[in-house]
């Protein structure tokens, strides 16, 4: 039986410009797609409704056509597929591995302030972010249904020790791939340090976990690779799949671009667009030269 065509993605968020670190990226998964026979796929990460753009969504169209890059199939836009993630969220709720949170950055600021004061050490998820500052968990039943009723915002958060123990019988983990000499190397998933994630934010019910997990499975994606920066978030992705029963991709987090402060290339931080790049005259082959790549095929 022959085995199946190998899938990948690259997966940007149109809440800006394409930056060098976006290319590096994009490029690195067309390469290794090619190389393998694989499929190359895009996909628009667009849940945040306060952030995305249209115009940005155009400009990551535009920037990726310069480079000479092609995908396969039709562009999934993750804000024409809310619903999927709404009712994935709704299968967590109804096993007891949700909760909803009605913590405002206010009340999570003053928690962490008072912790600090008394000197404790402060427990932080791999992103930096305080742990224990929300309580909703210990919330009775009625006040969580009364406070929903009446319309207050929440987010759904993962209820950790729920969710490892719903699968406990099998070890989590999943394969490091490197891609550049082929070795495959087994990785104990510790989602634990994440502490009760949120899966489904205030304003949209899904997360950037949740709608990750499901759209790569549903694009039948089998290799991720994506940035460095993204590695620690992987331990959450397998503890999702292995809720939903989905199957686990083989990963490859790649180096990032590094400013001359040797910070990573962001948006946030006003990195050089692709598009200014474009009109100062810089060619594709100059991109691709600069990072590394051969010239376009």
């Amino acid at each position: 039986m022959a085995a199946a065509q190998p899938v990948f993605r690259f997966a940007p968020s149109p809440n800006g410009l394409l930056h060098l670190g976006h290319a590096a990226s994009a490029l690195l998964n067309a390469e290794i797609a090619a190389r393998l026979g694989g499929r190359l796929l895009l996909r628009i990460e667009d849940i945040d409704p306060g952030r995305s753009r249209p115009e940005f969504e155009q400009a990551i169209r535009e920037d990726l056509a310069w480079l000479g890059l092609r995908f396969a199939g039709p562009v999934r836009r993750q804000s024409e597929h809310l619903a999927d993630y709404a009712g994935a969220l709704d299968r967590l709720a109804g096993r007891g591995l949700s909760y909803p949170c009605f913590c405002t950055r206010g009340l999570t600021a003053r928690r962490v302030a008072e912790a600090e004061a008394t000197g404790a050490p402060l427990r932080r998820d791999p992103d930096g972010a305080p742990l224990g500052a929300c309580r909703c968990k210990a919330l009775p039943a009625g006040d969580r249904e009364a406070r929903i009723a009446a319309g207050e915002a929440h987010a759904m958060r993962l209820d950790m020790a729920a969710a490892l123990a719903a699968i406990a019988e099998s070890p989590l983990g999943w394969t490091a791939w490197n891609a550049a000499e082929g070795v495959l190397t087994p990785v104990l998933g510790d989602p634990a340090r994440w502490g009760d994630v949120v899966v489904g934010r205030k304003d949209v019910r899904a997360s950037y976990h949740l709608a990750v997990v499901l759209d790569d499975a549903l694009q039948g994606v089998t290799h991720v690779v994506r940035g460095e920066d993204l590695r620690e978030a992987t331990h959450v992705h397998v503890l999702l799949q292995a809720l939903f029963g989905l199957p686990t991709p083989v990963y490859h987090h790649h180096g990032l671009v590094l400013d001359p402060d040797g910070r990573k290339l962001s948006k946030s931080l006003g990195s050089t667009a692709l598009r200014t790049l474009r009109a100062e005259g810089v060619s594709p082959e100059e991109v691709r030269a600069r990072l590394g790549f051969s010239a376009r095929p």
